[in-house]
């Protein structure tokens, strides 16, 4: 499912960040809570690096994402014709392969995802929130050529949200979702094949989940 070079550089890469910002492994440790073993073993090789490894290393030696995913070996680049809609109606199987392969921290990815849906949920209710979701939500489901199941969520949350009867706190949880998938601010860059759309695919499984938990409780006696 990745794409890798045959000889990643992340190594060399870090090796030369670290030095060239004065940092030691550990060091590095202390600002990513990685252990200094693990961050040893993937700068010397004997480690395939993790996307949440990758997102660490990028925030605190304040470097682009992609440029650490590139130098893993990981394909990056704009890689639209395969950004279709087999991205969103393979979503679970994506998934799958990613976990069995160690390549994918669900629950890192979670709680990140979730801390960005928690901002957006009062930016879906301001006047600038809505112009974004009601005027930009298509056309970014034309830029991706999506189909399938992800996007058809993604279609019954934008019905929701523009719905008069939606009640407030459920057309939050609805907008908040909408623009974690238009605003492309990801935890895993959308770039990344073919990961970059498995945070977006969690995003819309939390918000899914919260809105049938409240539909819930609202018919509890």
């Amino acid at each position: 499912m990745t794409d890798m070079k045959k000889e990643p550089e992340l190594g060399s890469t870090l090796k030369s960040l670290l030095k060239g910002r004065s940092l030691s492994m550990r060091k590095l440790s202390l600002l990513t809570g990685i252990d200094t073993a693990t961050i040893s073993r993937i700068v010397n090789g004997k480690q395939q690096a993790k996307p949440d490894h990758l997102q660490q290393f990028a925030v605190h030696l304040g470097v682009p994402t992609e440029q650490l995913f590139q130098a893993a070996g990981f394909d990056v680049g704009a890689r639209q014709s395969e950004q279709s809609s087999d991205i969103y109606a393979s979503v679970e199987s994506i998934k799958d392969v990613l976990l069995s392969s160690n390549l994918f921290d669900r629950q890192f990815t979670t709680e990140l995802v979730s801390k960005e849906l928690s901002k957006y949920e009062q930016y879906a209710m301001t006047e600038e929130g809505q112009r974004i979701i009601v005027d930009d939500f298509r056309t970014k489901v034309e830029s991706v050529n999506g189909a399938g199941p992800f996007i058809d969520e993604l279609r019954q949350l934008y019905e929701l949200y523009c719905r008069e009867d939606t009640m407030p706190e459920r057309r939050a949880i609805a907008g908040s979702a909408l623009l974690y998938f238009i605003l492309s601010a990801d935890i895993i860059p959308d770039y990344v094949f073919p990961l970059g759309y498995l945070d977006d695919a969690i995003a819309v499984q939390i918000v899914t989940g919260r809105l049938s938990q409240s539909a819930a409780d609202k018919i509890e006696p």
